[in-house]
């Protein structure tokens, strides 16, 4: 394996989340040996990784993200012997594997909270967020957690409030410890000499809060279904001191070669803080944000965000259309479209300057999942439904075989439905069919791999007329042109700039003498010369 430092620069990934991707044991649930079983079909994809989804020690009530042990493998998926298998199994398919790190929170079970509880004098008491309550008895101030609620629970022991900004079994760790900081460094140790390529951090930006604990303002969204999403977090999270822990981080990553970070931003000032945690050589590597992970879609705000993040040359950003938060991208952006504006949307993604993320099943065009409110298991769907039905319908299992049982997932009923709108969709029906998304997805796939200027090379938008995104990526003779009809309905006719123009990859439109014509939701690619 290539030791390049930037090889994440311009990488595509596929995501992993593991619980839904195959499952081997026959338990309902997806495991390691499922996933390493797979690692052929991923490598066919022209992917250049896997970001894993977290398969460490916990007792899953947020399905991994509540870790009780960060250098354990549970037994749900495993043993650190299957890890390390599947590490050498992406290695020795040219793949890299970045896995998944909270170091935000942590389980109510984890050791260390258990014993921080204890007392207020114990080793590791000041390792969580605690506050006393007011005189009256009620919180230290007005923060909200984002499953619903307020962010502090009253621990008895302790006579005292421990914060949590998701889950009352998430207690928030105190990253301003310096031991607590040490200790999560020695973590990320751990995972880098076991070989893994780098990490995904979790909610980076909740790594610290305001020392003050003073009360988040109103953000005027009376009509919000989640209260979270009625406060402006300006003390809760993305607080100055997460810098100098990241800056520690990167040094510990950076002594391995060839590792990267990428961050998860959840900031309300999301592409600000993309550039503050990103900037320079001593923070993450780069960073996505949810900027392109809500239900806002159409060419002008696509433009707005990207030309936010084109504007300072020494960011590196990262983009992903799906992940296992947010419902599937064919039916928030693609909803009744044909099924070929997958294709047009992965097109998208991965010609954007920037990585990357593929999140598992967008290859196939997978929409999203009715998951029926007797089979929630998600608590943010069984707190917000009707009106949120939370992330169990992007977690619905991947769809192998048309006429196995629960579409070859697993030989007994999965731990969430198969969608039955996925089981037509499955890759061994798409596999042989070359107009399928699959199949687009490998030719495109192999097809990028090939330009340079797809990796590293410069972005730069355009105004052409009607309503169309279009950018170049690249200077000089092997300049690539890409423009996007975003539209659902209306053919969009445009003049193609100066330059001798050759059509590279069919992407739906074609090039009519000096302009190019797109069908509702296609795209064209070109090269100058």
């Amino acid at each position: 394996m290539t030791l390049d430092p930037d090889w994440w620069r311009g990488a595509v990934m596929y995501q992993v989340y593991p619980r839904s991707f195959q499952d081997l044991n026959g338990d309902g649930v997806g495991d390691l040996p499922g996933l390493i079983s797979r690692l052929d079909y991923i490598a066919s994809l022209g992917v250049d990784g896997i970001w894993l989804s977290p398969v460490f020690t916990s007792p899953m009530t947020d399905f991994g993200y509540d870790v009780s042990d960060y250098c354990g493998i549970d037994p749900l998926f495993g043993t650190l012997a299957d890890f390390d298998a599947l590490v050498e199994g992406c290695h020795q398919r040219g793949l890299k594997l970045i896995i998944d790190q909270v170091y935000s929170h942590t389980s109510d079970q984890h050791p260390w909270f258990v014993e921080s509880r204890k007392s207020r004098d114990n080793a590791k008491a000041d390792w969580y967020v605690w506050a006393d309550a007011k005189p009256d008895g009620s919180a230290p101030n007005n923060w909200l957690a984002v499953f619903g609620g307020q962010a502090w629970t009253w621990d008895s022991r302790r006579r005292q409030y421990y914060l949590h900004n998701f889950l009352t079994s998430q207690p928030d760790l105190n990253l301003h410890n310096p031991e607590v900081q040490d200790a999560i460094l020695g973590v990320a140790r751990f995972w880098l000499e076991r070989g893994v390529d780098g990490f995904r951090l979790d909610v980076a930006d909740f790594y610290t809060h305001d020392r003050q604990l003073r009360d988040n303002p109103s953000a005027d969204r009376p009509d919000a279904v989640k209260p979270w999403f009625m406060q402006r977090h300006l003390y809760n999270i993305d607080q100055p001191e997460t810098l100098p822990f990241v800056e520690r981080l990167r040094a510990v990553t950076d002594a391995a070669p060839g590792r990267m970070m990428v961050a998860e931003l959840s900031s309300d000032l999301a592409l600000k803080v993309t550039a503050d945690y990103t900037r320079g050589s001593k923070r993450f590597h780069t960073a996505y944000s949810f900027a392109f992970l809500g239900a806002k879609f159409g060419a002008a705000f696509l433009r707005r965000q990207i030309e936010i993040l084109n504007a300072e040359a020494d960011i590196w950003p990262s983009f992903a259309f799906s992940n296992h938060d947010v419902a599937r991208v064919a039916t928030r952006w693609g909803k009744d479209r044909p099924r070929d504006f997958a294709k047009t949307l992965i097109a998208l993604l991965t010609t954007l300057r920037g990585t990357a993320f593929l999140y598992q099943g967008e290859e196939l065009g997978l929409p999203q999942s009715d998951v029926p409110y007797e089979r929630l298991v998600d608590p943010e769907g069984l707190a917000f439904w009707p009106d949120h039905q939370g992330r169990d319908g992007c977690r619905t299992p991947m769809p192998w075989a048309s006429s196995e049982p629960f579409a070859g997932f697993s030989p007994v009923e999965p731990w969430l439905p198969v969608e039955p709108a996925h089981v037509p969709l499955a890759v061994d029906r798409q596999a042989d069919d070359p107009d399928s998304v699959l199949a687009f997805t490998r030719r495109w796939l192999a097809w990028r791999r090939e330009q340079d200027e797809l990796k590293t090379g410069t972005l730069t938008l355009l105004d052409l007329p009607g309503r169309t995104l279009a950018y170049l990526r690249g200077e000089g003779p092997k300049t690539l042109l890409f423009i996007f009809n975003l539209d659902a309905e209306e053919t969009m006719t445009t003049a193609l700039p100066a330059g001798a123009w050759t059509s590279v990859f069919d992407l739906g439109a074609h090039i009519d003498g000096d302009k190019a014509v797109l069908p509702p939701g296609t795209a064209f690619a070109a090269r100058l010369g």
